[in-house]
């Protein structure tokens, strides 16, 4: 199953889009290995299943942006990268419900292949608000600590400085 989707290629296709991590009709077609036409057509044939916080529509200037974002992230001037004029984004519920309605072997495959990912993607984000805390936690405990050292540093890159002499030998006149 790791072979049929390899996770990096799955978290790659995931975006942030109005604040929620969703991946876009075109790419879970190409992961499902059917036409983004037919997705959208069992999605639309099986819309109570698909409510706003399960898949919502971008609008124009979301897929401008999109694209730009795509175009820019592959590094290449041109971008053969083509967005149709509606682009549905699917949150991990809608994308679980998605199995529902797309009922081969591969797309369950592939939607726990997804799961994993978005799963491995949650312990990722929650191990750097853990760090994240505990740097603050330190800050806070040593600042007064640390206040006195950078106080000392600053008073002497603050003080004035001698005028210091010549250095060297004076040579007789001869």
């Amino acid at each position: 199953m790791s072979d049929l989707v390899p996770v990096e290629r799955i978290e790659n296709k995931i975006y942030l889009i109005r604040g929620q991590k969703v991946m876009l009709d075109r790419d879970l077609a190409e992961l499902y290995n059917v036409k983004t036409k037919a997705l959208n057509q069992a999605v639309k044939r099986n819309s109570e299943r698909f409510p706003e916080d399960f898949m919502f529509s971008l609008t124009r200037e979301e897929i401008l942006r999109m694209s730009q974002f795509v175009t820019s992230y592959s590094g290449s001037g041109k971008s053969d990268i083509k967005f149709s004029k509606n682009v549905n984004a699917f949150t991990e519920q809608g994308i679980a419900m998605l199995s529902s309605v797309l009922r081969s072997k591969r797309a369950v495959q592939v939607n726990i292949a997804i799961m994993r990912a978005f799963v491995k993607l949650r312990q990722i984000l929650s191990g750097h608000k853990e760090l994240r805390n505990k740097i603050e936690t330190m800050e806070k405990k040593y600042d007064q600590q640390f206040r006195i050292i950078f106080d000392a540093i600053k008073a002497l890159l603050e003080a004035p400085c001698k005028k210091a002499g010549k250095i060297g030998f004076l040579r007789e006149k001869r």
